[in-house]
């Protein structure tokens, strides 16, 4: 199949990374499947996805421990550490989970680092499909820097490719449905590994193809390179433009000038991510550090105006059955939720002095406008009609208010609060 027919629209769901880091277990999978299908799932929300860290049993907070002992398989993959998700035991692996986020409606993935276990290597176990061990397949000079668990693959040696077509045999097997992979997005090639983690990413993209399920794609971290921009494309669904994204203004500020510049890149099934939403409840995982989004509420508007109107995958990070009102509502905006998939071409139009403008159309011949303050003061932001290509008098609709508000000429302004947003369909 197609890759791109996997991830036609941006996908929408809930990462475990944000609220739990390396410490997530199987209840608080189920929990927030279970809201997922109540609450938000007539809104296009489904993936529900496990990250870093499934396979380690002493994994207790957002840190992860140095060398320490994983859980794997006779073929060097790795298993969900039964003490904190239940149901794999006897091998079941995460399939019982994975068959009840099925029975909700919703989607089930998970998150994997680049390569092959160290403790494989170390160990020299098998690769099923192949007459090799790990350690034949192993590259010694490609590690990861923050995280101990893995040697990168060499995708030159004999086993390579069985080794992740095993992988993603086994993934199918369980009926995961979407793979977020990480230390792979930004690393660059060197001399010492006579390689770049762009052949990795082949790889993983063949053992998709093979493995008899439709898999999204996901990369991670970033900021995944503009001069890679068409390979990323050939190969994966989803695609990192920034390291984590966390809950402060400064960050979200700089995501303006990454979505400027990949937003000729956005098309059906090839979605430049801004990282995931990190609103609600996160940081469950550190002792005195847990915390609702230090975004300020216009903070958060702003957040989702851009996300949707520049069409990024849409990854709720907190603990979505700790929401309040007010983030449920931004979760919950059929309006402003329909641009991730009625809408094509978004591209910034103006930016001055900090009062940004987006502009996005539909197959109605609808734009819609997304004007920022992204001052320190409330300001007034205003964008010429001759900036949008439009003529004449337009019909205005406010899709966060969900309220018609006349007609306008000329240009469309709005008073803007710091750091605020306006999302306009003009009509």
């Amino acid at each position: 199949m197609d890759k791109n027919k996997r991830a036609i629209y941006p996908p929408m769901g809930w990462n475990s990374w944000d609220c739990y880091g390396a410490s997530v277990n199987e209840e608080q999978l189920r929990g927030n499947a279970d809201y997922m299908a109540k609450y938000l799932k007539q809104y296009g929300w489904e993936y529900v996805v496990c990250d870093i860290q499934w396979y380690e049993p002493t994994a207790d907070s957002c840190y992860y421990h140095k060398f320490t002992e994983l859980v794997m398989d006779e073929y060097s993959r790795l298993m969900p550490a039964e003490n904190r998700f239940p149901s794999a035991a006897g091998g079941k692996g995460f399939k019982p989970i994975a068959d009840y986020v099925h029975s909700l409606g919703l989607k089930f993935g998970i998150h994997i680092m680049r390569g092959i276990p160290r403790q494989a290597v170390h160990q020299n176990t098998k690769i099923k499909g192949a007459d090799t061990t790990a350690r034949a397949i192993a590259h010694p000079y490609s590690i990861c820097s923050w995280n101990t668990d893995m040697y990168g693959v060499d995708p030159h040696a004999y086993g390579a490719q069985e080794y992740y077509n095993s992988l993603f045999e086994l993934y199918a097997s369980w009926g995961v449905d979407y793979v977020k992979v990480d230390d792979i997005c930004v690393t660059e090639f060197r001399k010492e590994c006579l390689y770049s983690a762009k052949e990795e990413i082949e790889l993983i993209h063949n053992a998709i193809n093979n493995c008899g399920r439709d898999m999204v794609l996901s990369l991670s971290p970033g900021p995944a390179q503009i001069e890679q921009a068409e390979h990323l494309s050939k190969y994966a669904n989803m695609w990192r433009m920034t390291g984590d994204l966390w809950d402060n203004w400064p960050s979200l500020k700089a995501m303006f000038e990454r979505c400027r510049i990949w937003a000729p890149h956005v098309k059906e099934g090839c979605w430049p991510d801004c990282d995931m939403l990190p609103l609600g409840h996160i940081l469950v995982c550190r002792d005195n550090e847990e915390h609702m989004t230090n975004l300020t509420r216009d903070e958060q508007t702003t957040l989702m105006t851009l996300w949707c109107i520049f069409r990024s995958p849409l990854m709720m990070g907190g603990e979505m059955r700790d929401n309040d009102e007010f983030t449920l509502s931004l979760l919950t905006n059929e309006e402003v939720l329909a641009l991730e998939k009625t809408t094509s071409g978004a591209n910034e139009v103006m930016d001055a002095d900090g009062k940004i403008a987006w502009k996005t159309t539909d197959a109605d011949g609808n734009v819609y406008v997304g004007l920022f303050n992204t001052t320190d003061e409330e300001t007034e932001v205003s964008c010429d009609f001759t900036v949008l290509g439009l003529t004449g008098e337009k019909k205005v609709r406010d899709l966060w208010e969900k309220a018609d508000i006349g007609s306008v000429s000329g240009a469309v302004a709005a008073v803007i609060p710091a750091h605020g947003a306006k999302l306009y369909k003009m009509m």
